[in-house]
């Protein structure tokens, strides 16, 4: 029975977000960006890896452990402190936090669903009436926008990571200095090492 909750969760999520996408005219053009690529999200509560997938039309949602471009592994707690970039370093350092692959593709699901846009009212209006769908459509243009301010952070987030992995790697100058410290070093423990073995003669 346990081995069904993962593919219950999967089915119900990607329904959601079928119906989601098809409801944003411009859902296309946002696809393009990402089709053909994968993010995967590991929570260390779950036994359970979350694979995020685009298509040309759509997001799937399953569980697998394959090869993926992205992958984020955390836990619930962590998960909430993401929405301050100034932590992110920290987190990693502490294992709390891990984030193996390409993180362009994570900036980019995380755009993705910052700007879809469906037309709540529309389709509320059908089963709700007029009235009803437009407060309806309020409360949830409210938590989209909620949730779109967690995903800029959390792409604010990916960024400075970014840029702190950058700044903590050495330029091709700095290792270019590097290797010719090395051999002048080298060079003059040769002398020294010359030095000794013709004072021990």
């Amino acid at each position: 029975m346990l081995s069904l909750v993962p593919q219950l969760i999967c089915a119900t999520l990607e329904k959601v977000l079928h119906k989601v996408v098809a409801m944003d005219p411009a859902s296309p053009a946002l696809l393009q960006k990402v089709q053909g690529k994968q993010l995967a999200l590991q929570l260390q509560e779950l036994p359970w890896r979350f694979v995020l997938s685009a298509t040309a039309d759509s997001l799937l949602l399953n569980q697998h452990n394959e090869k993926v471009d992205c992958v984020i592994v955390t836990d619930l707690t962590t998960l909430q402190k993401l929405n301050d970039p100034s932590q992110l370093t920290r987190l990693i350092k502490q294992d709390k936090l891990q984030i193996e692959g390409d993180l362009q593709v994570a900036q980019q699901f995380s755009s993705l669903l910052q700007h879809l846009n469906p037309d709540w009212e529309q389709q509320l209006s059908q089963w709700l009436g007029d009235a009803l769908a437009h407060k309806v459509a309020i409360a949830i243009k409210q938590l989209q926008l909620y949730i779109q301010t967690q995903l800029q952070q959390l792409e604010q987030a990916t960024v400075e990571l970014a840029q702190d992995e950058l700044a903590l790697s050495p330029t091709q100058a700095e290792m270019n200095q590097f290797s010719r410290d090395v051999s002048q070093l080298q060079a003059r423990l040769d002398v020294l090492s010359r030095h000794n073995a013709f004072r021990q003669e």
